[in-house]
């Protein structure tokens, strides 16, 4: 009592507890390991959920409810042979991962974003809103941030294309990364930041802190904040923007814009915080333009022409990855935003993947350029 117990005192107690239930069943060596972690785990870490998130092969694990747990390995969605004993212990591990970030959940408030201590993200929706029980839906991250070296080897990009968003981010253009679900933005937004000169100074925002920024000494980490009775009133990503304004960046990054942040995040990038990067959900490049449009209609009713005028001239480069359907990601298309004009933003597509065929199962294309960058006023000035 009065203070935390160390993992080597909880191991010990554990050890001795395991020596009495050998003496009383007959236990293998193996067993009592096996036994020895579980309780542990229990303890100390995310129970049974534990032993797949110290499995890097797998990238998501999804609970439905007490009795079913999937996971996703290798692409493939396969349902655990493994479930918790009793709903009170999906309960216990919900509020852990939620108080380890400082978030919190209950009937008032049943789904909560948040992270665990490796970066992974975390949605958590509780039962009764979720029917059947309550749901964990957990996305992993590389332990080591990705680079650009590693996405051009897996052939999601090309030597080519990195070395023209690289220019790119260098020469201080705002860039829009776009896809869906598990396509990989928040990867290719880390390998993107990676070419950000190591003298800047960065503001990131986001629900929950997921990227991972390694170059960047003065670096400035915003996360959002649940509104509850005990840390008072919500601070979504729209108050965070608007203080990131009053903090010097030089560019701002927002993990991923989803409302009517959207409108904060295009003065941003329209009152001299050039190089800004932000990702969001679409299918398609012109599809992300719509979707902007009508999140900034969510924060405030102006006039179509006046949206699409703030993200004409905000935005410089679309990026549009996608994953395929032999689960692969790849980068699809790279657009330049050119301007507003007749009622409608012009863009000028320059790079685009085209698919070959199949081999052994797996897509095989290259990137045609299609297009000439049109705005070089960024570059020229960044010599």
């Amino acid at each position: 009592m009065g203070r935390e117990l160390s993992d080597e005192e909880i191991y010990d107690s554990i050890d001795e507890g395991v020596c009495l239930v050998a003496k009383e069943i007959s236990m293998s060596i193996q067993e009592r390991r096996m036994l020895r972690k579980q309780v542990f785990y229990s303890l100390r870490r995310l129970d049974i959920l534990q032993e797949l998130i110290e499995d890097d092969e797998i990238s998501e694990i999804m609970v439905n409810g007490a009795k079913k747990i999937f996971y996703e390995k290798a692409g493939n969605i396969v349902l655990w042979d493994k479930h918790f004993t009793r709903e009170e212990s999906l309960e216990d591990i919900i509020q852990q991962m939620a108080g380890n970030s400082n978030r919190m959940i209950n009937e008032y408030s049943p789904i909560v974003d948040t992270r665990l201590s490796d970066g992974s993200r975390v949605n958590v929706v509780l039962s009764p809103i979720a029917l059947d029980g309550s749901c964990i839906s957990i996305r992993k991250f590389p332990k080591s941030a990705f680079h650009m070296k590693h996405l051009i080897e897996i052939a999601s990009i090309s030597a080519e294309l990195a070395d023209f968003l690289e220019k790119m981010v260098k020469a201080r253009y705002n860039i829009f990364i776009s896809g869906g679900t598990g396509s990989g933005k928040t990867t290719f937004l880390n390998a993107l930041s990676a070419f950000i000169p190591s003298e800047e100074r960065i503001v990131t925002i986001e629900d929950s802190a997921e990227l991972q920024i390694q170059n960047v000494p003065n670096l400035v980490r915003l996360e959002t904040r649940n509104a509850n009775v005990e840390t008072g009133k919500e601070i979504a990503i729209r108050d965070l923007i608007k203080t990131a304004l009053r903090m010097r960046p030089d560019r701002i990054i927002v993990g991923e814009v989803r409302g009517a942040e959207a409108l904060d995040m295009l003065s941003a990038m329209n009152t001299g915080h050039d190089g800004s990067l932000s990702t969001g959900h679409a299918n398609s490049c012109e599809d992300m333009l719509k979707r902007l449009e009508t999140m900034v209609l969510m924060g405030m009713d102006l006039p179509l022409a006046a949206i699409r005028g703030q993200i004409a001239a905000g935005i410089d480069i679309l990026v549009h990855l996608g994953r395929l359907r032999d689960k692969s990601r790849k980068l699809l298309q790279i657009t330049e935003v050119l301007n507003y004009a007749n009622g409608e933003i012009r863009l000028n597509p320059l790079f685009q993947f085209q698919e070959r065929g199949e081999v052994h199962g797996r897509i095989s294309g290259y990137w045609e350029k299609v297009g000439e960058l049109q705005s070089t006023d960024k570059l020229l000035a960044a010599g």
